[in-house]
């Protein structure tokens, strides 16, 4: 499959599938997220430590694979800036994010790739869960071409995952002890896939993830970024280990303490890195 081909897959997903809303309100996406209550104090402050990395105000916010910017904690990154500009392959998603935002957004359909921006537009860059779509080739230019973008002083944040992680054995021994205390038969979560062509809605999309040495030798050698936490589990791991009668809620608390405490070994070690790249004033 060539590179526009996936792309185009990936495009079709989210407009046929990924951003349709179903029975229960939420987009299909959703599934992708652990919404019950007992991990909601976690992840909210997961999208929380986005913000925290971000100029808290500008001209403008590119949002960079937007989506219809799905949570309402995402609406606090662009809140002290003139407009958020959505980017995103899916003219679906970006009629939600207009729905959603009004006059404060501008939304453009192009590919994160090939941004069709001009160099220091942007006083902030916020690109969550999207970088992962392309291929592995591809991902160091994006972060060049979004580097370029940014104003003097101007910082970015990406959120993607990791293939490989020191901290997978470990979690992967907790979710197969909770499987077995909950006597509930080992399952796969569901995962993006490449999507194949059938004429039908597609199953997948294509997810490319890599590992924080690859992204070291290949981004971090170029461009002053930190790798952080945003959340050291999986969704499978939530939904898996953490149960209120287990005490749950207090067990997540523990976890992101931990992370606040050590987030370099978290982000570079568990399954979520969050990257930080700010650009120098000079």
């Amino acid at each position: 499959m060539t590179e526009k081909d996936i792309k185009q897959e990936i495009g079709r997903f989210y407009n046929e599938v990924g951003w349709q809303v179903e029975e229960d309100g939420n987009f299909q996406n959703a599934q992708y997220e652990d919404l019950r209550p007992v991990s909601a104090e976690y992840i909210a402050r997961a999208h929380a430590r986005v913000a925290r990395h971000l100029p808290k105000s500008g001209r403008f916010l590119l949002d960079a694979g937007s989506g219809p910017v799905q949570y309402d904690a995402y609406l606090q990154y662009s809140a002290g800036y003139e407009k958020r500009v959505c980017l995103d392959l899916s003219f679906v998603a970006l009629k939600q994010a207009k729905a959603r935002l009004g006059g404060h957004a501008w939304c453009v359909v192009a590919d994160i790739a090939n941004l069709p921006f001009r160099p220091e537009a942007f006083d902030g860059i916020v690109s969550l869960h999207t970088i992962h779509h392309l291929p592995a080739e591809e991902k160091p230019g994006c972060y060049l071409g979004l580097y370029e973008r940014l104003t003097p002083g101007g910082a970015m944040v990406t959120v993607d995952g990791w293939s490989e992680h020191k901290l997978k054995k470990t979690w992967t021994r907790l979710i197969r002890l909770a499987e077995k205390l909950r006597r509930v038969p080992a399952r796969k979560q569901p995962e993006s896939t490449p999507a194949k062509p059938t004429g039908s809605k597609p199953a997948g999309t294509y997810v490319v993830k890599n590992s924080a040495d690859w992204f070291k030798a290949t981004v971090g050698s170029r461009l002053p970024a930190r790798i952080l936490t945003w959340r050291s589990v999986s969704v499978h791991f939530l939904r898996t280990v953490i149960q209120p009668e287990w005490g749950g809620k207090f067990w997540l608390r523990v976890l992101y303490r931990l992370e606040e405490w050590f987030p370099r070994y978290f982000g570079e070690n568990g399954q979520y890195p969050l990257i930080v790249i700010k650009k120098p004033e000079n």
